[in-house]
């Protein structure tokens, strides 16, 4: 993709991206709408960032060890995507489906660029990946999403936090640093790449219902699973 936007990609199915900080709500609002979408008989796929299995334990090793500076993390991101793409997005997407992604490569342009890789590099390293027919992008303040992850339980992860970057040896404040820096790298793709922006603040009713309205008129004439069928 590059800087500006980019055509989409022309294949017979509907590319539909969630993109926002951890715990903005995105991955909820995703399978909630993935589920909608099925139960109205449309075709569906749901794929999540870093879930290729060719490179995930070498990531998850890397991690484990400290042994990714920043560039390394953009690399193996990118080939973790790829590989991503071409089995898992591409196939279903040149099928007809709706294809809903937890993530797409906007999170590598927002991260790598936190860290501190050349945007317009780790652009081009994504250059294969066609733009979405929509990116929806989940607002929501960094201090609200560090309460959400309090109130979670969950521990707040060493990179999630930025803690590689030796922001802040507190790791509550290397979180809302880190996640300010992609928040502010969000904000500036939101304009440049057109995102439909959706305030994560409100209720999870709320978001779907406005998320359902947005999918409207990707949808019309949409063929179902029903009609596909028939067709054939």
């Amino acid at each position: 993709m590059a800087e500006s936007p980019s055509p989409t990609h022309g294949f017979p199915g509907r590319l539909l991206v969630f993109e926002g900080l951890d715990g903005s709500g995105k991955s909820t609002q995703a399978a909630l709408l993935g589920k909608w979408l099925q139960a109205r008989d449309y075709r569906v796929f749901f794929t999540e960032w870093n879930s290729s299995d060719l490179v995930s334990g070498v990531i998850r090793r890397g991690k484990k060890k400290n042994l990714l500076t920043p560039t390394t993390f953009s690399l193996l991101h990118a080939v973790d995507f790829a590989d991503r793409f071409e089995r898992t997005i591409f196939p279903p997407l040149r099928a007809g489906y709706l294809v809903v992604c937890d993530r797409y490569a906007f999170t590598a342009f927002v991260r790598d660029a936190a860290r501190g890789c050349d945007p317009k590099w780790v652009r081009t390293i994504y250059s294969f990946a066609p733009r979405p027919d929509r990116v929806f992008y989940f607002r929501v303040p960094v201090q609200v999403t560090l309460k959400r992850k309090l109130a979670s339980r969950l521990k707040i992860n060493y990179y999630e936090a930025g803690m590689d970057l030796g922001l802040s040896d507190d790791v509550e404040e290397s979180y809302v640093r880190f996640q300010s820096r992609l928040r502010a790298e969000y904000e500036r793709l939101a304009e440049s790449d057109q995102f439909t922006i959706i305030d994560s603040t409100r209720s999870v009713e709320a978001i779907q219902t406005e998320l359902r309205g947005h999918l409207a008129p990707l949808l019309e004439n949409f063929p179902t699973g029903a009609a596909l069928l028939h067709d054939r």
